[in-house]
């Protein structure tokens, strides 16, 4: 294949069917990528305490985060296909999740199992906000299969955030 016909891929214009408007997908691919952004940002601190986890219920949390990083991970090629269905595009590298997220990492050399389950006790509760702010873009725009499936997201990021908040409550 030719150099020019290489360059005139890298820039012809995605035609997939749809009857969203312009605007429409722009806005929803736009607000999907970012979500997706803070998908795997949170797979990844949801990970890096899971393989980082120690002490007494190492057992537990160890399992409970592999479970809910699964879970995580199962909706990221949901959501890029759904922008890719619309007519949207996607992430295209790590450094664009870098520059989308709104979910902050945690690079510390030592966090405490506690301190662990809290920070993902408040990123999942941020996540279901920016779930429900998504939800918002895509019901503007009549797009119902998208706000569907952002319904069942937003559950199951409720669930996360239940579990960890149970997990972390101190008696009283």
């Amino acid at each position: 294949m030719s150099r020019s016909t290489v360059e005139k891929r890298k820039l012809a214009p995605l035609a997939t069917p749809t009857d969203l408007k312009s605007n429409a997908i722009q806005d929803i691919s736009g607000a999907l990528a970012a979500l997706l952004a803070d998908f795997f940002a949170l797979y990844m601190k949801t990970k890096n305490f899971h393989w980082h986890m120690s002490g007494p219920h190492f057992r537990d949390y160890h399992l409970l985060l592999d479970e809910q990083s699964e879970q995580i991970f199962e909706a990221t090629d949901a959501i890029a296909e759904r922008a890719r269905k619309i007519g949207g595009t996607t992430l295209r590298s790590v450094g664009h999740i870098g520059r989308l997220q709104r979910l902050n990492d945690n690079d510390a050399d030592y966090v405490t199992p506690e301190d662990m389950l809290a920070e993902l006790r408040d990123d999942n509760k941020q996540l279901v906000s920016l779930l429900r702010e998504t939800h918002e873009v895509c019901s503007e725009h009549n797009d119902a299969a998208t706000t569907s499936l952002l319904e069942n997201w937003i559950d199951e990021a409720e669930r996360r955030t239940w579990f960890l908040f149970e997990m972390t409550r101190q008696p009283k």
